[in-house]
């Protein structure tokens, strides 16, 4: 499921409300830096030179989307960055963030700004300035350990490591939202599976260390490109944010 428009909705989001969508990547195909095995987007396609929405566009077509929603009384409760595949990746993202604040303030004041990111761009400042801008950055980890991160995740950069993406994720001292999508089922026969009690015990170390202020779970819930995985039982996500909850961390699970 793609994206066609730079700015789509409002939909209804399990863990955000009511949602306007903003996609800063092609609207005919996903660019990311992962290639997740559960991402609603589908695979990556090879595209050597993506057209990417200009900083102009981004700004035409928010305004006059949020200029109808204000006109029609439509409450927004989240602005939210996603799309198809990594928003941080657009080469203005900053100041498009900047732009989207200001907007914000004149049109639906009391929608939040979030942004949806899986992390690896965390090494360019003006990515990190552009977050801390933003209400909520939700920034995913699917893994504590680097073989499932690899293997449900697929980084086009097979050197990324876990202990990269958390030491990178401590620049937010904790705000942040960390979010994470649980998942069984099999790679080409082999089982995968992020709750096992080896995996939970690394995950909950590194949610530990790097203490979010919020925490995301969640089971897939959309046609997915590998057809062999499957949701997670509701009463072990529950379990889950049991565990967490128990520890003081504010949890929200979407099952």
């Amino acid at each position: 499921m793609l994206f066609n428009k730079i700015v789509y909705g409002p939909i209804h989001s399990r863990r955000l409300g009511t949602s306007l969508g903003v996609n800063l990547l092609p609207t005919h195909a996903k660019v990311c830096t992962f290639d997740c095995i559960y991402c609603e987007c589908g695979w990556n396609k090879p595209i050597l030179h993506p057209t990417l929405p200009t900083f102009a566009q981004v700004h035409s077509e928010l305004e006059k989307t949020l200029k109808e929603l204000k006109e029609q009384c439509v409450d927004l409760d989240v602005i939210t960055f996603s799309g198809n595949g990594e928003p941080t990746l657009h080469p203005e993202f900053l100041e498009i963030i900047q732009d989207t604040c200001k907007l914000r303030s004149i049109y639906c004041p009391n929608a939040k700004v979030s942004v949806l990111s899986n992390a690896t761009q965390l090494a360019r400042k003006d990515v990190v300035e552009a977050l801390c801008l933003c209400d909520n950055r939700i920034l995913k980890l699917d893994s504590a350990i680097d073989k499932t991160m690899q293997r449900i995740d697929q980084p086009l950069n097979k050197s990324l490591t876990v202990d990269q993406i958390v030491n990178s994720l401590q620049v937010f001292k904790g705000d942040f939202t960390l979010q994470t999508c649980f998942l069984q089922g099999d790679i080409d026969g082999v089982e995968i599976d992020n709750t096992t009690p080896q995996e939970l015990q690394a995950w909950y170390k590194v949610v530990n260390l790097l203490n979010p202020k919020q925490i995301m779970i969640y089971v897939i819930d959309r046609a997915t490109p590998l057809q062999s995985i499957n949701k997670v039982p509701a009463e072990k996500m529950n379990h889950i944010a049991q565990q967490l909850r128990q520890h003081g961390f504010n949890v929200i699970v979407s099952i």
